[in-house]
């Protein structure tokens, strides 16, 4: 919207977003009279010309974004086209006129509205009566909303700490599950009544992998927390990945959240990774011999062999 009322015949109150839009690129508004399209022929007539040219016959296009491809390819070949009476191509005397523009600025314009709020203790915002949830992490802090016409991005202070697509219905609820499993990794009988995990659709290899765990531990919980410190993989890796890990994972009987981020870790990166030996103590039974440094010190001293 660019104007909240109409003032007189060209004069107009603009809306903040317009305002906005004018500050950053510097530039003047002329309006012109209410339903009198010939004053603004210019428009029209282009509007008309595309239809004709570019929309007749109707193009056969799989969704919008290719049909906004397709449009945009034959905008930029009608610019090769001269005009009646012109000089040169429209190319070319859009060169010229843009000699006299103003440099753009150094940054786009974040053409968003923006609406500060405050995440609520289900972890979750409301904006335009949708629902949208930000890392568990964030429940109670201050959120800033940037609400685009295809996504909804939510920000605390200077970071982006989520980002939804926007849905332009009303009283719907949208999850990331991803922002809910550090919670559940402290709660883990919540896991099977989670709302945030109704649609995670996982692969079968996972429901085998959480059996293996419960089964395991002597205490079902201590399984079903190490699977879920399996699925926080996902903050880091696609849920294809994971899946092929988990699968070696079983092959072999290893069914920890360790052993399975091993074949996700690049070969040549292992080193750098630490094990953690948390519910594995028989691992601590295992006596490393240390080396011996006297056998090098003598390498050193005079009349020494190698």
């Amino acid at each position: 919207m660019l104007v909240s009322k109409i003032i007189g015949a060209h004069e107009r109150k603009l809306t903040d977003g317009f305002l906005k839009l004018q500050s950053h690129y510097l530039f003047r508004e002329h309006f012109c009279k209410v339903r009198r399209p010939n004053e603004k022929g210019v428009v029209e007539g282009g509007g008309k010309f595309a239809r004709l040219n570019f929309l007749v016959l109707v193009p056969q296009v799989r969704d919008l974004e290719e049909l906004n491809d397709k449009l945009a390819e034959l905008c930029r070949e009608d610019m090769k086209r001269r005009l009646r009476g012109k000089s040169g191509t429209k190319a070319e005397l859009l060169e010229e006129d843009r000699a006299a523009f103003l440099d753009p600025p150094s940054v786009p314009f974040d053409a968003c509205r923006k609406q500060p709020t405050r995440a609520n203790s289900l972890s979750l915002i409301r904006f335009d009566d949708n629902d949208y949830s930000v890392p568990v992490d964030y429940a109670h802090h201050e959120i800033l909303i940037k609400g685009y016409v295809d996504r909804v991005v939510l920000c605390h202070k200077q970071t982006v700490v989520a980002e939804h697509k926007r849905s332009w219905r009303k009283e719907g609820v949208f999850f990331d599950y991803l922002h809910y499993l550090p919670l559940l990794e402290r709660k883990p009988g919540s896991l099977d009544h989670a709302r945030p995990l109704a649609d995670m659709n996982l692969p079968q290899c996972f429901d085998t992998l959480r059996r293996r765990l419960e089964a395991e531990e002597e205490k079902q919980a201590e399984g079903t927390r190490e699977f879920i410190r399996v699925l926080r993989l996902l903050e880091d890796y696609p849920m294809a990945k994971l899946g092929k890990a988990v699968e070696k994972g079983l092959e072999i009987r290893g069914h920890s959240r360790d052993i399975i981020l091993q074949f996700l870790i690049p070969r040549f990166s292992w080193e750098r990774t630490t094990f953690i030996l948390a519910d594995r103590q028989h691992l601590r039974l295992v006596k490393v011999v240390k080396p011996n440094v006297a056998a090098y010190r003598e390498l050193l001293s005079e009349g020494g062999t190698s």
